[in-house]
C-alpha cells in the first residue's frame, strides 16, 4: 500500500476491524511514521438491468426494496421479511452468470416471491408491473391466485393471523368462562 504522505510503498498494519463496507485497516508508513486508513472490500460484479425501453441501469437493492415496501404497505407481515426477499432475489440474480438481465426477469421473480408471501401485496405489485389497463386483466390476476389457493388448500404460513380470527377465539373462550 502506498503512503498518501510520502508515497513510500512499505507500510505495516497496526489495526484491523470489520466494518459494514468490508475490512478497515489502520496502517503506518515505515518511512515517515504517519498513519492512514485503508478499506478492503469484496468486489461484486455489477449487474446491469435492461429496461423495457432498452435503457440500461445498474441493479439497485434500494429500488427493489422500496417497490416491495410500497406493495406490502399496511400488510401484516413479519419484521424483516421484505429485506430477506431482497437478499434472496439478489442472490438469485448473482447466481445467473449474466452481467445484463432483462427487467421482466426480476419482475417475475418478485411476483413469484410476493405470491407466496402475501396475495394482496402480489396484486398491488402486479397491477403496477403488468400495467393493468382494465378490470379484465385485474380479474385474471385474481383468478390465478384463486387457482393457487385451490391447489394448496392451506393457509399461508408467512402471513400473520388476522385480528378477526383472534377475536373469534377470544369470544369462544369467554363463552366457556361465563
Amino acid at each position: 500500500m502506498v503512503c498518501p504522505f510520502c508515497e513510500n510503498s512499505n507500510s505495516k498494519v497496526v489495526e484491523s476491524r470489520e466494518s459494514p463496507d468490508g475490512v478497515r485497516r489502520r496502517r503506518e508508513c515505515n518511512r515517515c511514521g504517519l498513519r492512514f486508513t485503508t478499506y478492503e472490500r469484496v468486489y461484486k460484479k455489477s449487474i446491469m438491468i435492461i429496461k423495457r425501453d432498452g435503457r440500461r441501469e445498474p441493479f439497485s437493492q434500494e429500488k427493489l426494496e422500496n417497490s416491495l415496501v410500497v406493495a406490502c404497505a399496511k400488510r401484516p407481515l413479519e419484521v424483516g421479511k421484505i429485506s430477506r426477499i431482497v437478499v434472496d432475489i439478489e442472490t438469485e440474480l448473482n447466481s445467473i452468470s449474466k452481467l445484463e438481465i432483462e427487467s421482466y426477469v426480476i419482475g417475475e421473480v418478485v411476483m413469484d416471491k410476493l405470491k407466496k408471501l402475501d396475495q394482496v401485496a402480489y396484486i398491488r405489485y402486479a397491477s403496477v408491473y403488468r400495467n393493468f389497463q382494465d378490470e379484465k386483466s385485474f380479474t385474471q390476476a385474481i383468478e390465478s391466485l384463486n387457482e393457487i389457493k385451490e391447489k394448496s388448500k392451506t393457509t399461508n404460513k408467512n402471513q400473520l393471523r388476522l385480528i378477526k380470527d383472534d377475536l373469534s377465539e377470544f369470544s369462544k373462550k369467554r363463552k366457556h368462562q361465563i
